[in-house]
């Protein structure tokens, strides 16, 4: 069982930048590819990143390319989402999650993710 929890939410200006982090317990952190989704007010949960066990490969959604970086440090056993040049369109919660899939193409789906962090409220006024 893998228990996550995510911090650095908060509330900023449209331009700014904002780091989000997880943290994970109770399992073997390296073993899982990770992912960051968000879920806006009365919208599905969405995917915004992944990252492999390693470190290696990551993914992200077009919306985000080219603002949002993601990263992992398996001795700390943390995964982080830097977000810059942030938008209003980007408030949402975020949620990291744990998958045991080592296929790339299957990230961006929500049902390989076996564990989710409880969220983390992201605002961006204009």
């Amino acid at each position: 069982q893998v228990q996550l929890v995510e911090s650095g939410g908060g509330l900023v200006q449209a331009g700014d930048s904002l780091r989000l982090s997880c943290g994970a317990s109770g399992g073997t952190f390296s073993s899982y590819a990770m992912g960051w989704f968000r879920q806006a007010p009365g919208k599905d949960r969405e995917f915004v990143a992944a990252i492999s066990w390693s470190g290696d490969n990551t993914y992200y959604a077009d919306s985000v390319k080219g603002r949002f970086t993601i990263s992992r440090d398996n001795a700390k056993n943390t995964v982080d989402l830097q977000m810059n040049s942030l938008k209003p369109d980007d408030t949402a919660v975020y949620y990291c999650a744990a998958s045991r899939s080592q296929y790339g193409g299957t990230w961006s789906y929500r049902y390989v993710y076996s564990y989710w962090g409880q969220g983390i409220q992201v605002t961006v006024s204009s």
